[in-house]
């Protein structure tokens, strides 16, 4: 699993724990629905740690808190 991959299935995994929707998460993100979809979709090959930390606070979370997860070990190199 790449990356990209790994962060999209983390934040699957974070809206459903907190149940909230995509769009829910990109209000309270500040951040545009079509960035968030890029992301999700695997359109954006590098979504970069400033949305990543946009994320984080839309789920009330650090950045260290977001990738305090086994999704991310054993990663692949994206291309």
């Amino acid at each position: 699993m790449t990356i990209c991959e790994a962060t999209s299935k983390r934040i699957e995994q974070l809206c459903r724990q907190k149940r909230l929707t995509g769009y829910s998460l990109t209000f309270q993100a500040g951040m545009p629905p079509s960035t968030f979809k890029s992301i999700m979709n695997g359109k954006s090959k590098n979504p970069g740690i400033c949305n990543i930390k946009k994320i984080a606070d839309g789920f009330g979370m650090t950045i260290r808190e977001f990738f305090d997860s086994d999704i991310f070990n054993d990663l692949d190199q994206d291309d």
